[in-house]
């Protein structure tokens, strides 16, 4: 495949984890082999069942559950810094194509682990690994980093008219 580039999906808009999800289905499709690796999640949402319908992905779980209103505790750090280096060995490694980190931003927004240790894993990559890095408030480092970014930009959204989230629709 050549040189794997490196995305960034972020912004404040909706469709984030589902653009990356897409480019899987579409690498999937093509033979390719997938690693994802959701930092902050812990809860099975229906993307995750890709697992159930192709044998080259392997989707990770790397979040002890949504902190998002709490403060992020020990646990949350730990799990957070050994997912980062399971995403490392994944990129280093040369076995997947396409490798998602998916909400990393988040877990570096709430200090889970430092910037310089995504850098270090983004540096580490084996030269065709495709990588994309999702989650809102991504650094501007980071940013300069990526070859390519996409900044989701919510206009309007139905959650503030009271729409909760709809099974297959937003997770």
């Amino acid at each position: 495949m050549g040189k794997g580039y490196i995305h960034i999906y972020t912004g404040n808009g909706k469709g984030k984890t589902t653009a990356a999800f897409g480019l899987a289905v579409r690498a999937l499709l093509s033979g390719k082999k997938v690693y994802i690796g959701q930092f902050v999640k812990d809860m099975k949402y229906n993307e995750t069942k890709l697992e159930e319908h192709f044998d080259n992905i392997v989707i990770k779980q790397l979040g002890k559950g949504c902190f998002i209103t709490n403060e992020p505790n020990k646990e949350d750090i730990d799990a957070a810094k050994a997912g980062l280096e399971e995403c490392k060995q994944a990129l280093s490694s040369g076995e997947y194509d396409l490798v998602i980190l998916d909400e990393v931003t988040i877990a570096l927004f709430f200090k889970l682990f430092d910037l310089s240790d995504v850098i270090d894993v983004l540096e580490n990559k084996a030269y065709s690994t495709e990588v994309v890095l999702t989650g809102r408030y991504a650094p501007q480092e980071l940013i300069d980093k990526a070859d390519l970014v996409t900044d989701m930009v919510e206009v309007k959204h139905y959650y503030s008219q009271g729409v909760l989230s709809r099974n297959g629709i937003d997770h």
